[in-house]
């Protein structure tokens, strides 16, 4: 970074609020602005005048290897911590927590997993939701029809026009895309989870202990300051372009504790008290 004067940050195209394009086809949201903060400490540290910001689209299939390979330095989107994607790349400190849960139409009366049985059920490729997906219908032996979508975008739009019975996805984002839509109304999210609330945080390289730690640092300095519950008011509780959505997702108090003790851990189970 410091030779080239260039950080790559890695950003989704449609994962609202975290990592979007606005109407200007501009990279904006939460995680986009944490990465932001994270790109001041890096300028600071490596003591440059001017650090410049090339924005790299990813999607959950490339994000990974984009990483790995070097293409990107830190990819802020909407990406899980887990202990089997360590095995290929590092993570800072968490800043969001998400469940595996599902959308479906309310005229459907899906209301729980089991419903789910021998109906076609859609979710984005290259997402952890998409293997507990499998997991679960095995296990169950539920005979559901999963379909892999490129993005969240298009996983939606299959539910809109009947050609999936429901989207698994993080709750989050699906709130998002519900808040998006024509008839927000027409829409339910389950309140059965596949998973436990499962942490989000910023990617970065494995075995560059120097820049995970600088990264750490910095996300912890953020998290631990007052601006940081301005960030999250600023892409939760207020309206949020291009269409001045408000998600109303007030801060959840296990998410408060991660602000306040930050943690990179990967077990979901240390963030529940």
């Amino acid at each position: 970074i410091k030779d080239t004067g260039a950080i790559t940050i890695g950003h989704r195209d449609s994962s609202v609020p975290f990592s979007y394009l606005d109407d200007r086809q501009q990279p904006i949201g939460y995680a986009t602005d944490i990465c932001l903060k994270v790109v001041e400490a890096i300028q600071s540290h490596l003591e440059l005048d001017n650090l410049e910001v090339r924005f790299n689209p990813v999607t959950s299939a490339t994000r990974i290897p984009l990483i790995a390979n070097g293409t990107v330095d830190l990819e802020c989107g909407s990406t899980f911590n887990t202990v089997e994607r360590q095995q290929q790349v590092a993570f800072a400190n968490t800043y969001f927590l998400t469940a595996n849960r599902f959308v479906s139409a309310a005229s459907s009366n899906i209301n729980s997993i089991s419903d789910l049985q021998g109906k076609a059920v859609v979710s984005t490729s290259g997402t952890a939701n998409i293997q507990e997906l499998n997991e679960v219908n095995a296990e169950r032996q539920l005979g559901m029809n999963i379909i892999a979508a490129n993005d969240h975008a298009e996983a939606f739009l299959m539910v809109e026009t009947g050609r999936a019975a429901a989207f698994a996805m993080d709750d989050i984002l699906l709130a998002s895309l519900v808040a998006g839509s024509r008839d927000p109304s027409a829409y339910v999210i389950s309140e059965e989870a596949f998973s436990a609330p499962q942490p989000y945080a910023i990617m970065l390289r494995r075995e560059d202990p120097e820049f995970k730690a600088l990264v750490n640092e910095a996300t912890a300095a953020l998290y631990q300051s007052p601006e940081m519950l301005e960030i999250y008011d600023k892409w939760f509780n207020q309206p949020i372009p291009p269409r001045d959505l408000n998600l109303n997702v007030p801060l959840d108090p296990a998410l408060k504790r991660v602000f306040e003790q930050p943690s990179d851990s990967a077990d979901p189970a240390s963030y529940v008290q």
